[in-house]
């Protein structure tokens, strides 16, 4: 027998009809949601949203409301159809783990949360917690069928969380020396003069021009294509998924976008030195400038989509293979059946109600956002400086020496402004002072407070002295001795890290005490709130003396963190929670192992006694179970499809009507079960056995 399949396009029909009960549900809890989300994890997403504004390799977080909007979007119909649905198809006694797990996921997240405020990186641990806290509030006040169509769209939400800066340089250092070599040998093959030296660590291609000029064309981390990659790598996350067809071809997609980016940066530095050999060097930087990371992106997305749809013949919005249902071509009022018999479409939702349990639920969520609010802690020991962060001199502006405490056995002295590296880091103020010692055996100390409007600009000192060099694939000038967190202020408790090295020139040892602060600075008279590096840094004799010198900061440390009065202090159970973070986050997680373990365990079960079910069936049942499952080899097994292949096997008549009934009778008895399934992003009616 020569089996059809069928592949069928929904129609564009009016809205499937709804309550306005079901409508005000459905808004009340995706606004409880939205909103608790937000308002928990709001002060990340400034800082990291401001971030993106003005640093290049963080800005595609931008573009990431704005496709997490569309999927949500995309999925609208299936998050209705699932978020109205009931628990009738769900398996006897696995209803009762929904709202459980969905706490666990909400209580991991919150523990992971707290535990990375207690660390010298929070904001990457706080991110990294978003989607897990989102998705198990979607769990906790829809159900497991809304989670598992919105799953997508809530993971995406990782790319919000910045690359760790190791992993940034280290493939932008692998991408700096390859996109270099490769971009040599092709500008050699057309006959330009190039070659390929390393100017302070980067790779510098050379070009002669034919006026005997050179031209050097440094390729940094900012040239190596690394911005564009990361942000490519979203875009090609998200054009896999939308893609209409088989998982292969999803694979395909995202496969193929990567290289694409990293050719298309290759050709970008090619074109550039051409035109600079043939045009000018000035020329030539313009086009740099022109040609950015996101130019790139948007070309990269171009040739990605048209590659997809003419080399793979993806179907990315429509099936050339489909033919429209003749069945539902309008909503009619008068249909008393919720769904096309066709088709499977659903034509009206069925009517809920808000009842206690709903109202129950989202006045918890809205309770325990409201206490985690209450409780919760800054990304950033908040403080408010006891001084302006500038004095006027007869020399002119200078740094305030009451910026800090008075120091027993130190005295405190403004050394200068250091505008060079404002100007290169893109810091607003850059002041270095000393701590001179009031006895000689006593080693000085030397303050950096580094300014800046976001986190950016503020470079941790083993990433500038270590990983950039290293990712360049050159030696660091320093060896590094000593790398620790250490705490120096108990509530709110603020992480400082010790980071000693020696200078391999002259073999000096040096150590430095830094950390992170949001201060609010009296700037020209006005209140601004900045974030702030603070550097003690000194200069042990030998690396032997060390660990002496560590306990001489400390102290230091400390009286500058307690002197410039923390606005907010954490709660007892906050720190309760922080300190203890891993051990509570392990053991939530396992409970959460146990009682997915015990889910699949009672789904098989009921699995095992169905199928021992089925055997006491009449023949006639047994004989539309079988149909059932035959139909289900082809695309779509609805109701109407059920009966042509019944008919077919049987000989027997059965209008719509009875069949379904006879479907209903089996589902009671769990020998068949009617799902709600996905079907090009349209919630679909189909029958399983």
């Amino acid at each position: 027998m020569t089996r059809t399949t069928y592949k069928i396009r929904l129609p564009s029909l009016p809205h499937t009809l709804m309550t306005s009960q079901t409508m005000i549900e459905l808004t009340l809890k995706t606004t409880a949601l939205t909103v608790a989300v937000i308002a928990l994890y709001l002060q990340d997403l400034t800082l990291v949203f401001k971030d993106a504004l003005t640093n290049e390799a963080t800005s595609y977080i931008l573009i990431i409301p704005i496709i997490f909007t569309y999927l949500i979007y995309r999925k609208r119909k299936m998050l209705t159809a699932t978020a109205t649905a009931t628990a009738q198809n769900q398996p006897k006694n696995t209803k009762y783990y929904t709202i459980p797990i969905g706490i666990l996921l909400c209580t991991i997240a919150t523990i992971i949360y707290w535990h990375g405020s207690y660390t010298f990186t929070p904001i990457e641990y706080h991110l990294f917690t978003l989607p897990i806290f989102t998705a198990g509030l979607t769990l906790i006040l829809f159900n497991p069928q809304t989670l598992r169509q919105a799953l997508f769209p809530i993971a995406f939400l990782i790319f919000l969380m910045p690359p760790p800066s190791e992993i940034f340089y280290n493939i932008g250092a692998v991408l700096s020396v390859s996109s270099s070599e490769a971009s040599t040998a092709i500008v050699q093959f057309f006959r330009i003069p190039a070659t390929l030296t390393a100017e302070y660590g980067t790779p510098t291609i050379q070009v002669i021009r034919p006026d005997t000029t050179t031209m050097n064309f440094s390729v940094d981390i900012a040239c190596s294509g690394i911005y564009s990659l990361i942000g490519f790598l979203v875009f090609a996350v998200f054009i896999a998924y939308i893609v209409r067809d088989k998982p292969w071809k999803k694979a395909a997609v995202f496969i193929i976008g990567l290289p694409l980016i990293y050719l298309l940066n290759i050709t970008r530095i090619v074109t550039i030195i051409a035109i600079g050999y043939t045009m000018g060097e000035q020329l030539a930087l313009d086009l740099f400038h022109l040609l950015g990371g996101w130019i790139l992106i948007f070309i990269g997305t171009l040739l990605l989509l048209t590659i997809s749809e003419k080399l793979l013949k993806t179907d990315l919005f429509t099936n050339r293979h489909t033919t429209t249902c003749p069945t539902c071509t309008t909503n009619d009022p008068a249909e008393t059946r919720n769904y096309c018999t066709n088709c499977g479409r659903i034509l009206k939702h069925k009517p809920t109600s808000f009842n206690a349990k709903d109202l129950t639920k989202i006045t918890a969520a809205i309770t325990a956002i409201l206490l985690l609010l209450w409780i919760q802690t800054p990304v950033f020991a908040n403080t408010m400086t006891p001084a302006p962060l500038l004095v006027d001199t007869p020399d002119g502006p200078q740094g305030n020496n009451l910026l800090f405490s008075q120091i027993d056995g130190y005295t405190t002295q403004f050394l200068y402004r250091d505008t060079d590296f404002e100007n290169k880091s893109g810091q607003d103020f850059s002041l270095i002072f000393s701590l001179n010692p009031n006895q000689e055996n006593v080693t000085p100390v030397w303050i950096s407070l580094e300014v800046a409007s976001t986190i950016n600009p503020l470079h941790r000192w083993e990433t500038c002295l270590i990983t950039w060099p290293q990712t360049h694939g050159y030696q660091a000038k320093v060896t590094q001795l000593d790398l620790k967190d250490t705490q120096i202020l108990d509530n709110p408790p603020i992480i400082a890290r010790y980071f000693a090295f020696q200078t391999l020139i002259d073999n000096q040892t040096q150590l430095v005490l830094y950390w992170y602060e949001t201060i609010t600075f009296t700037i020209d008279n006005a209140t601004q709130q900045k974030h702030a590096k603070l550097s003690l840094i000194t200069y042990p004799e030998t690396p032997q003396d060390v660990p002496n010198m560590e306990n001489q900061l400390l102290p230091i440390a400390e009286a500058i963190a307690n002197h410039w009065q923390p606005i907010k202090t954490w709660a007892l159970i906050s720190m309760l929670i922080s300190h203890h973070g891993l051990e509570l986050a392990a053991t939530a997680t396992a409970i959460l192992v146990l009682l997915s373990t015990l889910y699949i365990i009672e789904v098989r079960r009921q699995a095992r006694t169905s199928m021992n079910a089925h055997r006491k069936l009449k023949t006639n049942d047994q004989q539309l179970i079988s149909a059932v499952k035959e139909t289900q080899k082809m695309n779509l097994p609805t109701l109407e499809r059920i009966k042509e292949t019944y008919e077919k096997s049987s000989s027997t008549k059965l209008t719509l009507q009875q069949l379904e009934q006879r479907l209903t009778e089996l589902q009671n008895v769990n020998a068949v079960k009617s799902t709600l399934s996905n079907h090009r992003d349209e919630p679909i009616i189909t029958w399983h056995a």
